[in-house]
């Protein structure tokens, strides 16, 4: 109940000051609600199948495709160039035969002529050549390696098959690539310059499959800035640099002897006993060896398994400071040992201070042992927090946030982004076309984590950058309910949103679930079914109608006219108070006017004269039989006021209408 009361605050503050202070345009009027229409039954995008059940679980038949993949790199830091070669062993466990595989190539999102360059959000200053393709070959079942055709088109590479991948069997690909590695300008992989030496935060820097599923088979959107949608598989994979540089990446260190000093072997060994952190490599380590001109290099072994990607960061000039996880041992039934787990950062001086990344892997360890207790057991070894240039962006089992992050900024960006862990890296969702999935979803629980961390030191999560706190969080979201500039959030993410990127997707997609929560469902009935969600979804991909339908079997209400109103319209509640009359035998009749074409449970407070008060709830299921609604209250005194939604739970968009004071008349 703590958390339940109180998420209800964070969430409407992290977005209310979030979301553009520009003024609203008015929206357009709508005609009076139609309570047929608002409570039709409602016809998902996605049909239940075989695959998919009509209760939200996957289907008897349901299937999902394997990656994995063995990848060598090399940074070559005096020409900003990584060098891969890579493996992919690809099992087909659909019922189709593929002539064709899809492969994602995201580096040439910096070629001047991407799609990206003329369709984006993104706009780069400059540009790089992209994926240099130097070979792509098969493998027969002898072994034997054989060039295949294929074809790049954009961000995406078809492999043309010399005989088609049958269902139920696999296939192995060879590639070898290169690319110029962006300046800090790329983003979501780059080089950025730090007092000791550049840093190298290296991301999306493999071909990677693209998803076959069975909504739409392939899924080749090119890649224009909205991240990814990646399948399952274990990734073995080693980083070659120069040796006075340290690697931080997804997954388990394999040769921690063969790279890491006797020192830094022992102080990682006391970090996995601790509670607090320890330094691993300290800002004297690093200013000893981050002015060394290196001309030998060492290769760092990672295994990262049941995983959607990996990602690492790499330099000289990173100190690195970890503790132990209080999480159970990972389990052997996944293949992987049983060991300690590790929460860790790894930054640059200019991050070090008692209110800046010194406390990095506290918040780290808070975000991942919470998250794990109330939704789902965080499944890999480490999570690591980057300090760099600030791409402010996830990967499993590691995230890339800002050398210069300070204070609450600095506990909210890491909890956000350590919170995609479980949107989308465990819960597989289509971030390319559906993003609230993994955005409103995270924001929604990391808004409760500001609330439980340190006795909610950073609570309630906002950013004063953008607008100061109101106090009455569920009135700021009117802005964007009003503005019509906004799209339903159903919206595919690949059309690009309008406004402001992060109101609808981010914060109304968290404050749906808020709604549900608080004054829809309940709190014990909605946890229960979003564990299930994510639970019966670990490691699969789940669409908008696989959630919609989860919750309402599990929680057992037909909540069509809610995923109509405030996922795929942009519907609002809006009520008002008619006429207010006695009868003869001393009752109150109020009667209560629905204008909005989102009908929410709603409360009425009456405050008589002799100081007491009258509370009574209005469910959805009123408004189904018309637009009028009359309460009766016996009454024992006389009127003072009534007010409707007194606590401002709901986002009421015109509360002039909502409050009725001192005027009465008797019925005859």
């Amino acid at each position: 109940m703590f958390y339940y009361k109180s998420s209800k605050l964070i969430i409407l503050c992290i977005f209310g000051c979030l979301i553009s202070t520009s003024l609203p345009t008015e929206a357009a009027e709508l005609p009076e609600p139609d309570p047929s229409e608002i409570f039709a039954p409602l016809l998902l995008p996605d049909a239940p199948s075989a695959y998919r059940s009509g209760d939200g679980t996957p289907g008897p038949m349901a299937w999902k495709n394997q990656t994995d993949y063995r990848i060598h790199v090399q940074i070559l830091p005096e020409k900003h160039l990584l060098n891969g070669q890579e493996e992919i062993r690809y099992q087909n466990n659909s019922p189709s035969t593929l002539p064709v595989l899809w492969v994602q190539l995201d580096q040439n999102i910096y070629k001047p002529d991407a799609r990206a360059a003329f369709a984006s959000q993104w706009h780069f200053p400059d540009h790089t050549a992209g994926m240099i393709i130097q070979s792509v070959t098969v493998s027969d079942l002898k072994g034997q390696k054989h060039p295949v055709q294929f074809q790049i088109s954009d961000t995406r590479l078809q492999i043309v098959l010399p005989t088609a991948l049958k269902a139920h069997s696999d296939i192995r690909i060879q590639i070898n690539w290169s690319y110029t590695i962006p300046g800090s300008w790329g983003g979501r992989t780059a080089v950025s310059q730090s007092r000791n030496g550049e840093i190298y935060e290296i991301a999306q820097f493999y071909p990677r499959m693209a998803v076959f599923d069975d909504i739409r088979g392939w899924d080749t959107l090119p890649y224009l800035g909205d991240e990814f949608y990646l399948d399952y598989g274990n990734i073995d994979y080693d980083i070659t640099v120069p040796d006075n540089f340290i690697v931080a990446a997804s997954g388990v260190l394999l040769n921690e002897k063969d790279v890491l000093s006797l020192h830094e072997q022992e102080r990682l060994q006391a970090a996995r006993q601790s509670e607090k952190r320890v330094l691993i490599r300290t800002q004297s380590d690093v200013e000893n060896s981050s002015h060394q001109i290196s001309v030998k290099t060492k290769t760092w072994h990672f295994l990262m398994q049941n995983t959607r990607d990996v990602a690492f960061v790499t330099s000289a000039a990173l100190l690195w400071d970890a503790a132990k996880l209080d999480l159970p041992p990972i389990s052997p039934a996944l293949g992987r040992p049983v060991e300690a787990r590790l929460a860790m950062s790894v930054y640059p001086v200019e991050g070090v201070g008692p209110r800046a990344w010194d406390r990095s892997t506290e918040y780290v360890k808070h975000t991942i042992e919470y998250f794990s207790h109330d939704w789902y057991m965080y499944p890999w070894s480490n999570a690591i927090n980057v300090g760099g240039h600030g791409a402010a962006m996830e990967y499993p089992g590691i995230v890339f946030d800002g050398m210069n992050d300070r204070d609450a900024k600095l506990f909210w960006i890491t909890t956000h982004e350590l919170g995609h862990s479980w949107f989308p890296m465990i819960v597989g969702s289509n971030e390319r076309r559906n993003g609230f999935m993994d955005e409103g979803f995270n924001t929604f629980i990391d808004s409760l984590a500001s609330l439980h961390f340190n006795k909610g030191e950073f609570a309630p999560k906002h950013d004063s950058e953008y607008a100061p706190y109101t106090g009455k969080p569920a009135d700021d979201i009117v802005k964007v309910l009003m503005d019509p500039v906004y799209q339903p959030i159903i919206t595919p993410s690949n059309q690009g949103g309008k406004g402001e990127r992060h109101a609808i997707p981010y914060f109304k997609a968290a404050y749906g679930l808020e709604l549900l929560r608080s004054q829809i469902i309940g709190p014990e009935r909605f946890d229960r079914a979003f564990r299930h969600y994510i639970e019966v979804w670990a490691y699969r991909h789940p669409t908008p109608s696989d959630f919609f339908r989860l919750i309402n079997s599990d929680t057992g209400e037909d909540l069509s006219w809610f995923w109509r109103g405030w996922y795929l319209k942009t519907w609002s509640p809006d009520y008002a108070i008619g006429d207010v009359k006695y009868t003869l035998d001393g009752k109150l009749k109020i009667t209560i006017l629905n204008k909005g074409w989102l009908p929410l449970p709603v409360d009425v407070l009456a405050k008589w004269t002799d100081g007491t008060t009258t509370l009574v709830r209005i469910p959805t299921e009123v408004w189904s039989r018309g637009n009028r609604y009359t309460l009766e209250i016996q009454s024992s005194s006389r009127i003072s006021s009534i007010i409707i939604d007194p606590g401002h739970e709901i986002p009421d968009i015109d509360r002039i209408n909502n409050i009725f004071t001192d005027k009465y008349q008797s019925e005859n």
